[in-house]
């Protein structure tokens, strides 16, 4: 999840391909629910460019989490109406290089 760059979003199915699980898009929203508020290993998590396949910020409306994951988008200049991101404009696609290269950083 670190490697989705400032500005973009991807998907809970998407980062569970790209993670070798397909179809295990609610283990990645587990797994960012476990994730320390730290961190890990020092980088900071970047929960909130995580979304659902329909572009949703999965948060229920208005709680207290969907308004600090909305803002979070927001100061990325990443664009949210009502609760939605446009997917055309904002999924992060990466190439293989890209993961390659990221990743071994």
């Amino acid at each position: 999840m670190q490697a989705i760059p400032y500005g973009k979003v991807a998907c809970y199915g998407q980062i569970a391909d790209l993670a070798g699980l397909p179809g295990r898009a609610r283990l990645v929203g587990k797994a960012l629910g476990a994730a320390p508020k730290q961190g890990w290993r020092d980088q900071a998590v970047p929960w909130h460019r995580v979304i659902n396949a329909q572009g949703k910020i999965s948060f229920a409306a208005n709680s207290e989490h969907f308004q600090q994951q909305k803002k979070l988008l927001q100061d990325e200049q990443v664009v949210v109406i009502a609760g939605k991101v446009k997917l055309s404009d904002f999924q992060w696609q990466p190439d293989l290089a890209e993961l390659l290269f990221v990743l071994q950083e």
